[in-house]
């Protein structure tokens, strides 16, 4: 086989359910000189099984199998396994449509000092698919901004250069868990350009047992530590433990220091002429739904009210959030209600914007 220009890094961790789909839809791109790496991080369902039926029916699946270590320890693993000039990371239990790989080639090929690239994703809920929309912001985004205030791309879009990025940067940290795409993100975007594909040409799939599911909370918790280690980089910020204090509880205290924390931020920016910058404006608006969603999850409505009355954001959620949170502080009992009602409505628009999966989605693969 000739050296591969693409490897493709797929960890696997009991992706039964949805392993063999995701493969297809590599192993079916429009481009074939490539490589994947799959490795499975000692499953205990049928997981190997799968991999190696696919490995028999085609030889660019190398499979790996051992015990358990971890999504990170897997991850850098496969670097060091890569052959290719180009890296893209896949996920068990998403879906690469046809033209993913090609479309990143050429945008590699048209940028050769280009570090990474990502793409816009659709959701797939069930038999769903949610369609993406584009964000203006990307077409000039300064990535390394963003990248201050959240995870630029959905880490199962990314394409990494490694004829730009030095070997020692193309590794995962074990400091940072559950948010190590964030962390490497924000390495590459500070020293290498970034762009991004504004069309889904992966869909995301939403479910129970996903990672993000499964380990919200330390996630939130990694994530916070990131974004304080930027904004002291770049003296934005006093008060960066009222940050790691919020990951850990939510009180009337920590609500009050972050939200303090955010209107200095915002000071500053405005302070050093920075509020001008469509980069710093979307990523400090990010950041703050980020730590909006992670008070309101607490179901404690008189919390997300101080929030959003000290920070002065009421007008920045949505009209039925405002008039449902005002009504459940001043009556808790409304809270549920509440909060049932709108995630039905959020599901009903969600079902509306969608179509069959079927009709966009490869075949989906035999176990």
């Amino acid at each position: 086989m000739s050296v591969p220009l693409v490897s493709v890094l797929l960890p696997v961790y009991n992706g039964e359910p949805y392993l063999a789909a995701a493969l297809e839809s590599v192993l079916r791109q429009d481009y074939e000189r490539l490589e994947v790496i799959a490795i499975d991080d000692g499953s205990t369902d049928r997981s190997l099984h799968i991999l190696r039926r696919y490995q028999e029916a085609d030889g660019r699946l190398r499979v790996v199998s051992r015990e358990n270590r971890g999504l990170i320890a897997t991850l850098n693993e496969g670097m060091t396994m890569a052959k290719g000039e180009l890296i893209a990371r896949m996920d068990a239990d998403d879906i690469a449509y046809p033209t993913r790989f090609s479309r990143q080639i050429a945008l590699f090929q048209e940028q050769p000092r280009l570090g990474i690239s990502g793409t816009g994703v659709d959701r797939l809920i069930g038999d769903r698919v949610v369609r993406g929309t584009p964000n203006p912001i990307h077409r000039s985004a300064d990535w390394h901004v963003l990248s201050m205030f959240y995870t630029v791309f959905m880490h199962s879009t990314v394409m990494y250069n490694r004829n730009v990025i030095p070997a020692d940067m193309l590794t995962y940290d074990a400091t940072y868990v559950h948010a190590e795409d964030f962390d490497l993100f924000r390495r590459i975007t500070r020293e290498f350009p970034a762009a991004m594909i504004d069309e889904s040409l992966v869909a995301y799939r939403v479910h129970d047992e996903s990672v993000t599911n499964k380990h919200r909370r330390p996630m939130r918790r990694t994530h916070l530590k990131i974004a304080a280690e930027n904004l002291q980089r770049e003296s934005l910020i006093d008060d960066p433990d009222a940050f790691l204090a919020i990951g850990t509880t939510v009180t009337p205290d920590t609500v009050r220091r972050v939200a303090d924390c955010l209107l200095s931020i915002e000071g500053r920016i405005t302070a050093r002429g920075m509020r001008s910058s469509a980069s710093h404006e979307e990523g400090l608006m990010c950041f703050f739904y980020f730590l909006y969603q992670l008070i309101a999850d607490e179901k404690q409505p008189g919390l997300t009210h101080q929030f959003l009355t000290q920070t002065d954001k009421w007008h920045r959620i949505r009209r039925r959030e405002r008039y449902g949170l005002r009504a459940a502080t001043h009556a808790p009992w409304c809270s549920r209600l509440w909060s049932d009602a709108s995630l039905r409505l959020d599901a009903l628009a969600r079902y509306r914007q969608s179509v069959p999966a079927r009709s966009v989605l490869p075949l989906q693969g035999l176990t």
